[in-house]
């Protein structure tokens, strides 16, 4: 063999390129503004990246909910919607899709994600009762501590360390559960919620191992695990690179029996499922589904539509079925790994190992200066959209809230920015700029100022608060 043969051979093996497994069809135009006038946005949306305008954003990281980019197989099913209030035939084809894919047996649709979350929490949860889980999400909380229950994370100690590698640092630490159950009793923790991923650690991975084990442990002692399947499909594409067993394994396999070890599951269908509003509660339970079914008629819509026009349920139902697509999921994952190699190069601090939706900027030691109740991570985000137009979401003690007892703020130890990536909307060229933006903004961290709530909503501050510079 040549030396040109081998050079070749070795680089197809360790740099060899890839591209997005589709064209683009339709484009949005973004518009790029002045740093005086990104400025004077700031202000008037006092700090918070919620409050700004979308217009005024050039690249907007905030969230992957609701934000992607449809398919010309999506779009033509939303031709196909049927908005009969009762019985709609698109509810049937959903329902079928998610019964394909993820294996539960009953579905009670929902206008989005925390619509199941609320049901799901006033079917099971009983005041007094703890609800443990792999990490909080913020709504999650708020609807379990709303029905009476107290949340009691359970994850490894590993997923509140962002420099440790562990590759599933969103696994539940079942000694740390079994300790909870031998203290309250199995009769006063109505579930185990099971984050996959995991959103606050930075997009983190359950592995099936983990879940396994999980199943094994709750079935002895009669407990249900209900899982937040937001990003299931994402998790699987991490068991499917890390986990010895699976690399051989479809998605859509992994998928299907990560999901057979939980009893049921809330879901946004705005994140894996590629639409931009719906979810749904799945429950394998016959006489929890009930009550749920019962209940979505009072809070959603009628149980064959649950808050989602018909176009809603037949778009969300093909996205399903892209989402598990082996080549779109290691393209979609590619280009977060992308950003986050690229900051890591420069010495950026951020969450490892990079996880699936989103990078996690360290707030922590980015702007070591800053005390964590002068709000580190939402001066960072401000400080990220002055820099570059960039609008990214702050996941530190804003968003932690304030404990219900003591009125104090909780002091979660992990301070976090999160630049999440929508699905198939923007370039590589984007990922670029964005990374520019980060690291102007690190090289003039010692410049940066901590931040004074003047505003603070009762319920999910970090969604409403206002801020000033210190």
């Amino acid at each position: 063999m040549t030396t040109t043969e081998t050079r070749r051979r070795l680089r197809d093996a360790t740099k060899k390129s890839w591209a997005e497994p589709w064209k683009i069809k339709m484009v949005e135009h973004a518009h790029w503004t002045t740093r005086e006038y990104r400025a004077q946005c700031l202000a008037e949306a006092g700090y918070n990246t919620f409050l700004l305008r979308s217009e005024d954003v050039y690249i907007d990281l905030l969230t992957d909910s609701g934000t992607s980019a449809m398919s010309d197989h999506q779009w033509a099913g939303m031709m196909l919607g049927d908005e009969a209030y009762a019985g709609s035939r698109n509810f049937y084809t959903l329902e079928a899709a998610i019964q394909k894919y993820y294996g539960y047996k009953y579905i009670v649709p929902t206008h989005q994600g925390r619509g199941a979350e609320n049901i799901l929490s006033q079917i099971y949860i009983e005041k007094g009762d703890f609800v443990p889980g792999n990490m909080y999400f913020t709504t999650t909380r708020l609807h379990q501590e709303l029905s009476g229950g107290t949340f009691v994370d359970v994850i490894i100690d590993e997923a509140h360390d962002p420099q440790s590698l562990h590759p599933f640092k969103g696994n539940v630490d079942l000694d740390k559960l079994e300790a909870l159950i031998a203290k309250v009793g199995a009769e006063h923790i109505p579930y185990v919620c099971l984050a996959a991923t995991v959103n606050l650690a930075g997009g983190q991975p359950v592995s099936m191992q983990n879940a396994r084990e999980l199943k094994a442990l709750c079935a002895r002692h009669g407990i249900p695990v209900m899982m937040d399947a937001t990003r299931a499909v994402e998790n699987a594409y991490f068991i499917q690179q890390r986990e010895p067993g699976y690399g051989d394994k479809k998605i859509a396999e992994i998928l299907y029996e990560f999901c057979s070890y939980t009893d049921g599951c809330t879901m946004s269908g705005k994140k894996d499922p590629l639409v931009n509003i719906g979810g749904w509660l799945a429950l394998n339970d016959y006489e929890k589904f009930e009550e749920a079914r019962n209940m979505v008629v009072v809070y959603e819509g009628l149980h064959t539509y649950g808050g989602m026009a018909g176009r809603d349920m037949e778009a969300m139902a093909r996205g399903i079925e892209e989402s598990v697509d082996d080549d779109y999921m290691r393209s979609r994952i590619g280009q977060v790994v992308y950003l986050g190699q690229k900051l890591l190069d420069w010495g950026v601090p951020i969450v490892q190992p990079i996880g699936g939706h989103a990078i996690f900027l360290d707030a922590r030691r980015f702007y070591p200066h800053i005390p964590q109740d002068q709000f580190p991570a939402q001066a960072l985000a401000a400080d990220l959209f002055l820099e570059g137009g960039v609008r990214a979401m702050e996941r530190g003690i804003v968003s932690a809230g304030r404990d219900p007892a003591t009125g104090d703020h909780r002091y979660p130890k992990l301070e976090l920015v999160r630049l999440t990536i929508p699905r198939r909307v923007y370039t590589q060229a984007h990922m670029d700029v964005t990374a520019e933006a980060v690291e102007e903004t690190f090289w003039m961290r010692d410049r940066a100022t901590g931040l004074r709530m003047i505003y603070e909503p009762k319920y999910l501050r970090f969604f409403q608060a206002r801020f000033e510079r210190m």
